[in-house]
């Protein structure tokens, strides 16, 4: 897949969830760019309006709605509301998600870890079913669940994550055979280390301050760290995870179900 492929999206419409955050706003920004309608969900309206801006200041058609994917009613209502306003979901990337807090497995705090099952699991699945009945009475289309390469293999201080991202591929797989008569393709993205950004200053300061063998007390120590344990020694861009986004979502993808893309350069 070149860097700078480009694919026909143009009439379609991508649902994507999380549309506020760095790969969400990445994502819609690629899809534009080829020519697709944009409907952005996240819980934060501020951010969501500045994404969706952007995009209409390039002059790309967007729809917006605030959704808390931790909510079944909400997130059926939303979809319902998507599909009548644009016509027709095609594609949904399901990437809303928690990081977490960064801690041992003896001491990780029980509310964080109930937090991010809540959203990585939980409303991973909500947003799953919805596009599932979505797309299905719309005569078929693809899925794209945001997994990590936490959920292949499990960081250190990282335990709710890593449970919940090893959950997304679960579901992935089984959603695959379960949606593939209806001619729905679901497929799951596993990034490893992208950025810069909030996401990759945040994980380093956290990790830094776990006090664990495995990492520096230092974040940029800690930075070097994890560069220096992906083969091509340095970071995913933004523009690559949204590049993987639309290859599983085209064309040249038609063949491809329950396939986990792990993004991590090399490993």
């Amino acid at each position: 897949m070149s860097a700078t492929a480009t694919y026909a999206f143009q009439g379609k419409t991508i649902l994507i969830t999380g549309g506020a955050g760095e790969i969400g706003r990445a994502t819609a920004h690629r899809f534009a760019a080829d020519g697709a309608t944009v409907v952005l969900l996240d819980i934060n309206e501020t951010k969501l309006t500045e994404v969706a801006q952007a995009l209409k200041d390039g002059g790309s058609p967007v729809h917006t709605f605030r959704c808390d994917v931790t909510n079944p009613d909400q997130v059926k209502q939303v979809f319902a509301a998507a599909a009548e306003q644009t016509g027709q979901i095609h594609y949904v990337f399901n990437n809303a998600g928690y990081q977490g807090a960064f801690a041992k497995t003896d001491e990780y705090p029980e509310q964080d870890f109930q937090k991010v099952i809540d959203i990585n699991v939980v409303g991973v699945f909500h947003v799953l079913k919805a596009a599932a009945q979505t797309l299905r009475d719309g005569g078929g289309g693809a899925i794209v669940n945001m997994a990590s390469h936490a959920g292949v293999d499990g960081p250190p201080n990282m335990l709710a994550y890593a449970a919940s991202k090893f959950a997304v591929i679960g579901m992935t797989q089984t959603a695959a055979k379960d949606l593939a008569p209806y001619g729905i393709r679901v497929n799951a993205l596993s990034p490893s280390l992208i950025g810069p950004g909030f996401m990759w200053t945040r994980q380093t300061e956290l990790q830094a301050g776990v006090g664990s063998q495995y990492f520096d007390a230092d974040p940029k120590v800690v930075e070097q760290q994890m560069i220096n344990s992906v083969p091509l020694r340095r970071l995913g861009k933004l523009a690559e995870v949204a590049n993987g986004v639309a290859f599983l979502m085209s064309d040249e993808a038609s063949y491809i179900t329950g396939f986990n893309l792990d993004v991590t350069g090399g490993q």
